[in-house]
């Protein structure tokens, strides 16, 4: 069904506009809560991936574009439409592509689920850069990571930018939370804390490579890994760098890692 939006204050379009991500998260329970996928391309991938749609809005010119498919494969699905300027006042700023898709959120997997079969894992251990969570998993899904695990000090996943910025490959990549590192010690992973330290080996070690399950921990750029969990890591590795740069972005580095220690080399 098709509803033209008159009015900006309209009650049923509160979830595009005013609910902040917390309060999306805890929509429906605890469990499971709903996000905000845009443009038709991640939407398709989001829907490929198992994801069920709520409801969509977009432009007037999208029902019989690019939002075609996504419409007809979602009859039930309602339909909140308007122009151009009115969407964006709507939401404080222009679509990119013009089209919004709620929908569910699945039951996060259980850490043993997911590394059951793993053998190169990435774990982000709080960061909190929409942009930079976006982009680890569009490289870890492109690079051969078998999951992305984080820590409960980083940001969600399924925030609506990280999801745009990762080009839908969040919901390409298993991913949960970790709560603890001996959770990965238990499951028989070696851990390689990503620092600078006066004890880290290069990235190009063969050591690294040798071993049949590897956790790769990625921190955030303002300070780096806890010194908790460098000391506790079985390796700390660095990227052999010049011209006396001593850090990348950890977007950046991460795709680095992944390279070296992951799906091409498998």
């Amino acid at each position: 069904m098709i509803y033209e939006i008159s009015s900006i204050h309209d009650e049923r379009l509160k979830l595009f506009t005013s609910m902040t991500e917390a309060q999306l998260r805890n929509r429906l329970n605890q469990q499971q809560g709903i996000f905000i996928a845009e443009s038709p391309k991640v939407i398709r991938v989001a829907l490929q991936a198992g994801y069920e749609p709520i409801a969509l809005l977009c432009e007037r010119r999208h029902i019989d574009g690019d939002a075609k498919d996504i419409i007809e494969a979602n009859p039930d699905m309602p339909i909140y439409t308007g122009t151009r300027e009115m969407l964006a006042e709507l939401t404080g700023y222009t679509l990119t592509r013009g089209v919004l898709c709620a929908m569910k959120r699945k039951p996060e997997p259980a850490l043993e689920e997911i590394l059951r079969d793993s053998q190169r894992v990435c774990v982000i251990d709080a960061v909190c850069d929409t942009t930079n969570i976006g982009a680890i998993f569009r490289s870890a899904a492109a690079l051969g990571i078998d999951a992305v695990l984080l820590t409960q000090s980083s940001c969600d996943p399924l925030n609506r930018r990280a999801i745009r910025v990762s080009m839908g490959t969040i919901f390409l990549v298993p991913w949960t939370w970790l709560d603890d590192y001996s959770q990965l010690h238990a499951l028989g992973f070696k851990t390689a804390a990503m620092a600078l330290t006066d004890n880290s080996i290069s990235l190009a070690d063969p050591i690294l490579k040798q071993q049949s399950k590897l956790a790769i921990i990625m921190g955030t750029e303002g300070d780096g890994l806890p010194p908790e969990t460098i000391r506790n890591a079985n390796y700390t590795v660095r990227i052999p760098m010049y011209h006396h740069v001593d850090s990348l972005n950890v977007a950046a580095a991460a795709a680095v890692a992944f390279w070296e220690l992951a799906g091409v080399h498998k």
